[in-house]
């Protein structure tokens, strides 16, 4: 068994005390948290917005660098997964349930029920949906977690240095993140993955439940729930226990091979042509006020400012609370790639996919809205995509797919995240032993299963939110560590340096110095 740090039991305390409190009191629980994240929202939503973007300058600016021909490992390093299984495992990690979950609904809120800026049920709102869409599963969600893996990624496998978000910030600190310091990094990480991945548990058990109820009459209830969570419990961790190089990668094909599936099965029988006009249009839409958007905070209008808070900067701290293990698991994942090749493929593979699927997703649920067939937009949030199934032929077989999709994404999540906190408690091992995995997987399910039964998880999505912005200031100091560990390598002397960047060979074939 491989050593366990000091993070495993820190972290391990603080969860009880989170779910002691979410139990003893979830009133209040809820109450608290709700006031503390409208307020980091409302003050710190113009920071959110910056750093976002900022991200994203920074990824562009890496894919035409020299840096992006260093390699995330020694130069005779090579990919360990294949092109189409490593997008596979991206799209698995980063967003899974949610895609699901929120394919038909986000679109049908913004159109219907809550557009940003435009008046609902118009023209004018159907397109703005699929570009505010667009803009929160897009580009800039990826650049997030492309940076954190970066950096995570280049100094675990390039610079040989522990698999830990502490272990990034050696270049500003020293061996200061050997010690206490670095272990109160650490212990963010892990308890924000812990509790994003169960909160995230928690509303896929939901979801399938509903589905269940709404196609065969199953009880809706934590009694439901409760089996469910078990079932997917022993998967998950059987499928971590398997490994990175089995359970895990069979697993994100698996996804693929689903989600491709249902996608082909809502394209040919949802309105076909309308959703790849809208698809193309909502591209042009959405690239065209890129800008605009990524600096929008609308501080003189107060309902176009509580739509931004309640959407895009909650989606931006959700995200950001998701950062550490989204990002631990793709720079696991991607040893041997060059940072051009991994800041491309982060960035456009993954986002790509979502805006298709949700342009599929959207579209079909507004014509059905537009339509008059089914009242979707009134529906429950867990429900509409079954109700659209519903209104569409094939409807038993595309609701199965439905179910079986959540249930595959639902597991990879799990796994992936129990892979990681393994990771994290053991200095950043990167085979961690099963007993560890183990645990940390019977935590998850835990606190998923706890704050349902008490109706908890809410509060706990707000925690997690909350602890974002700590986690951001990180965020920030891992770019600035990024760049002066690239910059050092660039100025290396040639003999010593494992990266020769074109600006440096051209320099030395004009005479110039190095």
């Amino acid at each position: 068994m491989k050593k366990i740090s000091n993070v495993f039991y820190i972290t391990i305390v603080l969860i009880i005390l989170a779910v002691g409190y979410g139990v003893i009191s979830p009133t209040q629980f809820e109450s608290v948290t709700d006031t503390v994240k409208g307020t980091v929202s409302s003050v710190f939503g113009w920071y959110y917005m910056l750093l976002i973007t900022f991200l994203l300058a920074i990824s562009i600016f890496l894919i035409f660098s020299p840096y992006g021909r260093i390699r995330l490992g020694k130069d005779t390093d090579r990919p360990q997964f294949k092109t189409v299984t490593w997008i596979a495992m991206l799209f698995s990690a980063g967003m899974g349930i949610g895609l699901v979950f929120y394919g038909a609904a986000e679109p049908l809120s913004h159109y219907a029920i809550s557009p940003a800026t435009e008046v609902p049920n118009t023209d004018a709102a159907y397109k703005e949906a699929f570009r505010q869409t667009f803009f929160h599963y897009g580009i800039h969600v990826w650049a997030l977690y492309g940076i954190v893996a970066l950096a995570l990624a280049y100094f675990q496998f390039r610079k040989e240095e522990p698999g830990l978000i502490s272990a990034t910030l050696k270049p500003i600190f020293g061996d200061k993140m050997n010690g206490p310091w670095g272990t109160v990094i650490d212990v963010l990480a892990v308890f924000a993955t812990a509790f994003g991945v169960a909160t995230s548990l928690g509303f896929g058990a939901v979801q399938i439940n509903a589905g269940l109820h709404y196609l065969f009459g199953f009880e809706l209830g934590i009694r439901t729930q409760f089996i469910i969570v078990s079932i997917v419990t022993v998967l998950f961790i059987y499928s971590a226990w398997s490994g990175l190089s089995r359970g895990i990668r069979y697993l994100s094909n698996t996804n693929l091979v689903l989600a491709l599936a249902l996608l082909g099965f809502v394209l040919i029988l949802g309105p076909t042509l309308l959703i790849f006009d809208m698809f193309t249009d909502s591209i042009g839409g959405y690239l065209a006020n890129l800008v605009n958007m990524s600096f929008r905070t609308s501080p003189l209008n107060e309902s176009h400012r509580e739509w931004l808070e309640s959407w895009t900067i909650f989606y931006w701290a959700w995200w950001i609370s998701w950062a550490p293990f989204v990002s631990m698991f793709i720079a696991r994942i991607s040893k041997g790639r060059t940072i051009r090749e991994f800041m491309v493929g982060v960035l456009v593979a993954p986002a790509l996919l979502s805006f298709i699927w949700f342009s599929a997703f959207g579209t079909t649920a507004i014509e059905i809205q537009r339509a008059g067939v089914t009242n979707l937009a009134a529906s429950d949030t867990s429900l509409i995509v079954f109700q659209m199934f519903h209104s569409l032929p094939w409807s038993a077989i595309t609701s199965g797919f439905a179910i079986l999709l959540i249930a595959s994404f639902f597991i990879t999540s799990a796994d992936s995240a129990t892979f990681v906190l393994g990771m994290q408690s053991t200095y950043g091992s990167l085979t961690p032993s099963n007993p560890v995995k183990f645990v940390w997987g019977i935590i998850q399910s835990s606190i998923a299963l706890i704050l349902l039964s008490v109706g908890g998880l809410s509060a706990l999505q707000n925690t997690i939110i909350i602890a974002a912005l700590p986690f951001s200031f990180i965020i920030l100091m891992m770019v600035v560590s990024l760049f002066k560990s690239l910059k050092k390598e660039e100025q290396t002397p040639r003999g010593t340096q494992t990266f020769n960047p074109p600006s440096l060979r051209n320099a030395k074939k004009q005479g110039g110095k190095e």
